[in-house]
């Protein structure tokens, strides 16, 4: 298999956990979020930034914007997988799309758009991509040029008035 595939990455099989229920019986929102951070931890660590990263390069990636859509409700126990699609980056940022998918079903729970920010973790400050992060950037972008934009991506919330 190549590196970077033609497809969305995917991350590690998770399952929804028993303490994350709320009262009205399925996933609470919070959680969602839990899940997709998890799905991005994976994808990162395949383009050279998981948890070693912080600690042998004092630099780390933040979330600056987020926007969830609810589609189908989760209940405990739960498999899931969270793919994640690379749709731009530059020099400091990388903005991907991510769907919360039932890992043995496929149908559709939740999807996540993103913008997240490289930052020097002694300055606190944004920071450019080093290069060897900012070539498996365009690797990956290379990769998922090709995919179609994910039909969520851009949405924003509002009030339609007629």
């Amino acid at each position: 298999m190549e590196k970077w595939p033609h497809t969305p990455l995917i991350s590690e099989r998770k399952h929804v956990l028993e303490d994350w229920i709320d009262y009205n019986g399925h996933l609470n929102m919070a959680y969602y979020n839990v899940l997709f951070d998890q799905g991005v931890d994976d994808a990162f660590h395949l383009l050279g930034m998981g948890e070693d990263y912080v600690k042998s390069r004092n630099a780390s990636f933040f979330t600056a914007e987020v926007h969830v859509c609810y589609v189908r409700e989760l209940e405990a126990g739960m498999p899931v997988v969270a793919s994640l699609q690379l749709l731009d980056f530059d020099e400091k940022r990388a903005h991907f799309f991510q769907e919360l998918r039932h890992a043995d079903e496929g149908w559709l729970s939740a999807t996540s758009e993103q913008m997240s920010l490289h930052v020097d973790m002694a300055a606190r400050k944004v920071s450019p991509w080093p290069d060897d992060i900012l070539q498996n950037l365009k690797a990956l972008a290379g990769a998922h040029a090709g995919l179609p934009r994910p039909e969520r991506a851009g949405r924003s919330i509002a009030i339609k008035r007629k």
